[in-house]
């Protein structure tokens, strides 16, 4: 059995990068109450500080609509429902991350859309009417919200404007200038405001170093770099309703995290911080991997270790209130949500709160773990045990030998794995209900909690000795702290005039 020796001072902070922001689904879709309770949840529980998602000039946000006036079509700004959304976000104590696009239908050059709900991808067929719009809008949040909160907003342009699907034939001279244009024109409004890009997906990383290169020779403003990183392989099998796509390991999106880094430190601007805008395993909305245990013990090592080479890392996506590809079509769809639907957490949204608890005292890390220590003088730690062969049900066995500050530790233990807090499993017990009652509701929000054990361990000579068995795909919170004994202080407190029950 492996013995690890746990120091008992760290030599660095444990960055928590992984908080600055999190994904939603298109913007128009926090006019719902569902996806509304699913974000206070998230926030009660972890609590991101951003939130990015598409759509925000999309015809079903309504901000742009054009008028016949005199004869003439001019601009309509309608500010009714974006002020409801970003309202709600703010009360919710999470900022926006503002992605500029996609394009209104009465600005568009074309017909090419992208998601059921047919977001329009093709420039603008009016840049001085895109730039007006942009300063509008722009202009509009600083009345509403005030500078010094604005400020705090990044602004990115545009999203995956590598891919076809995305971006009217992937014309990256055509999104640079809208870059630049939609950039000038952000900071026309206020220049200490942030705007971004290129928010490309993997696969086209020349577009940092072209984009960098343009913003150079142009003088464009650029506060940051955005890119997007997931780490599926292309489908082996595609269905109606699923794909299924084997996943490279870990270490392959940290390897993207630090080959984008070294880019920008080659370029031009080697100190603009680096936004991961979107991240996870598949990114597919409607592949299994998201709602399993698997799912929570891949991402565990991300979590660890991300920080350490961007400034932030946005995972895709809150909530399964989704529609890229529809209405969704049954409860557990392959949706990238922390939170399914009915309300109803994920293995993976446990992993978060996770490591929501750990300190900010870096004691030790490896490839299957972090141990903390918090402000107070407590442990905190994450294991995992992330098994990607099929059939394999390898268990991890190590022991612990944690130094502590006190005699007497109260020790508690939260675990999800294939068996606890992996509703998916019951689900499919239950025999797959698409669309379960309310008692089956009530039931997978029973089993989606995790498994709590605790005890009262002493001491020897300084040390907590702890034996751990992490069985297939699990991921688990071990949080150590001084017990203070306030037993004395009872009187006449006697177990063992209790039935069946000593005092010890």
């Amino acid at each position: 059995m492996k013995v690890i020796h746990v120091p008992a001072n760290g030599k660095e902070q444990f960055k928590k990068n992984w908080k600055f922001c999190v994904g939603t689904g298109r913007l128009g879709l926090a006019l719902q109450k569902e996806y509304l309770d699913h974000l206070k949840l998230v926030q009660e529980k972890i609590g991101f500080q951003y939130i990015r998602g598409h759509g925000l000039l999309s015809d079903d946000v309504g901000i742009y609509r054009e008028v016949e006036i005199d004869g003439e079509m001019r601009p309509f700004y309608n500010f009714t429902y974006i002020d409801r959304i970003f309202d709600s976000y703010l009360a919710l104590n999470i900022r926006p991350f503002v992605e500029l696009g996609f394009m209104p239908y009465a600005l568009a050059s074309g017909d090419q859309t992208v998601f059921y709900w047919k977001g329009n991808v093709t420039p603008p067929k009016d840049y001085d009417k895109w730039r007006d719009l942009i300063v509008a809008v722009v202009s509009h949040f600083v009345e509403r919200y005030g500078i010094e909160e604005v400020r705090t907003w990044p602004f990115e342009v545009w999203n995956e404007p590598n891919l076809v699907n995305f971006w009217k034939d992937a014309d990256k001279e055509e999104y640079f200038k809208l870059y630049e244009i939609t950039a000038r024109a952000v900071k026309s409004v206020d220049p200490h405001l942030q705007v971004g890009g290129p928010a490309i997906c993997g696969g086209s990383d020349e577009w940092i170093t072209d984009f960098l290169c343009f913003c150079a020779e142009r003088k464009v403003p650029v506060d940051f770099v955005s890119r997007h990183a997931y780490t599926s392989k292309a489908p082996h099998k595609k269905t109606f309703e699923y794909y299924y796509q084997e996943l490279e390991p870990p270490e392959d999106m940290l390897e993207q995290f630090k080959a984008v880094r070294q880019l920008i430190r080659q370029s031009p601007f080697p100190h603009l911080p680096l936004h991961i805008t979107e991240y996870n395993t598949s990114y597919s909305p409607i592949n299994p991997i998201h709602d399993t245990a698997l799912n929570a013990a891949y991402i565990a090592r991300i979590l660890s270790e991300g920080g350490d080479y961007v400034d932030s890392f946005s995972y895709w996506t809150f909530s399964d209130v989704f529609e890229e590809m529809d209405v969704p079509k049954a409860l557990f769809h392959g949706g990238f949500g922390l939170v399914a639907l009915h309300s109803i957490p994920k293995p993976t949204f446990h992993a978060f709160t996770f490591f929501q608890a750990l300190g900010e005292e870096l004691l030790y890390r490896d490839s299957k773990m972090i141990v903390t220590k918090r402000k107070d003088g407590s442990i905190a730690a994450v294991l995992w045990n992330l098994v990607m062969e099929k059939g394999e049900e390898w268990v991890e066995e190590m022991q612990l030998v944690i130094p502590v500050p006190f005699s007497v530790a109260f020790v508690k233990k939260q675990t999800v794995n294939e068996q606890y807090g992996n509703p998916w499993r019951v689900w499919k017990q239950m025999g797959r209900p698409r669309f379960p009652n309310r008692q089956a509701v009530e039931t997978l929000r029973q089993v989606a909690r995790p498994h709590v054990s605790t005890e009262q361990r002493k001491a020897t000579d300084g040390m907590i000795h702890l034996s751990i068995a992490l069985s297939k795909n699990e991921v688990t919170l071990i949080e150590i702290e001084q017990v203070r004994d306030e037993t004395s202080t009872y009187v006449g407190l006697d177990d063992s005039e209790m039935t069946a029950y000593s005092s010890e």
